[in-house]
């Protein structure tokens, strides 16, 4: 079985590259120059290629702030080419699992949003992200789409790799304290898109729809600014103190909402992914960038 991941380069991406394939399962994963996604004539003759088993798209413009100002670039990429894909993947009779984003909620509700609950985005790229959700349900019926937030890893630039270079420049550290949502590992997300391609690939009554699919447990990012100086000073790093500030004292051009945490049980309860907590999918991507717990760092 073929399976194309397209956005191959990004976090998730690379995980899904890493990944333990079962024997007989070939990734092919080209990068922006070998395929423009954009592109309808490109996208057309990759399908046309082979009998795909199913195709990822991960790709996405992910510069949140940079949106503001760029907003036919992130509609290109989030919008128009899942549209592209859907109708290209449909037309073979193929099943897309699309990646999405916590963005597409305002974030006012309380409580982990469900996937059924009412958008809402607030930025060009929430915005832009749930047009390419809209285009996936209308271009393609075997279709799942999996909305994730806080994607952290040793790939590529994201939350973690900031706090840890940060935590080894400065002597304090400040981080927003009043926005609440589900760090989650993208090698965790991998597999996890991984199981469904594979369930959709293979049955073709395998559910379809939107799904949530985040590590288990919220915090906020100062919660999770802690967490991570605690986990490099168990490994050797330096400890710095992490203080707590407001949105308001760190503004930036898009906004965030101030609650993004998403329930997984639909996820759990059509494929039977349960997703571990946060924390102790922090480890491994700790253990990676700086290396193992030591114990002199407890001495």
């Amino acid at each position: 079985m073929d399976i194309l991941v397209l956005g191959g380069a990004g976090q998730v991406g690379t995980e899904l590259q890493a990944y333990a394939w079962p024997d007989g399962v070939r990734v092919h994963a080209p990068d922006r120059a070998a395929l423009d996604i954009t592109d309808a004539e490109a996208v057309a003759a990759r399908m046309a290629e082979r009998p795909w088993g199913a195709v990822i798209n991960t790709a996405a413009y992910t510069a949140v702030d940079r949106a503001e100002a760029e907003p036919v670039a992130a509609w290109r990429l989030n919008a128009l080419a899942p549209a592209i894909l859907a109708a290209e993947t449909a037309r073979h009779a193929v099943p897309l699992v699309q990646v999405s984003t916590d963005y597409v909620f305002d974030g006012t509700r309380d409580g982990a949003y469900r996937p059924d609950a009412p958008i809402a985005p607030r930025s060009v790229y929430g915005a832009s992200k749930a047009g390419g959700e809209l285009a996936v349900r209308a271009g393609n019926p075997r279709h799942a789409i999996l909305r994730t937030a806080w994607v952290v890893s040793p790939h590529r630039g994201n939350f973690v790799k900031t706090m840890l270079r940060l935590s080894a420049e400065r002597d304090r550290l400040t981080v927003v304290d009043d926005q609440h949502g589900c760090p989650t590992s993208a090698a965790d997300l991998a597999a996890a898109l991984a199981a469904v391609a594979l369930r959709m690939a293979g049955d073709a009554g395998a559910p379809t729809g939107t799904f949530h699919c985040v590590n288990a447990g919220t915090t906020t990012w100062h919660g999770f600014a802690q967490a991570i100086v605690a986990g490099s000073v168990a490994r050797g790093g330096r400890s710095v103190p992490v203080a707590g500030i407001p949105t308001n004292a760190y503004p930036t051009p898009a906004r965030r909402p101030a609650n993004s945490a998403l329930s997984t049980e639909s996820l759990n309860a059509a494929y039977g992914i349960a997703m571990r907590p946060w924390q102790a999918a922090l480890d491994p991507i700790l253990d990676r960038l700086i290396g193992p717990v030591t114990t002199e760092a407890f001495r």
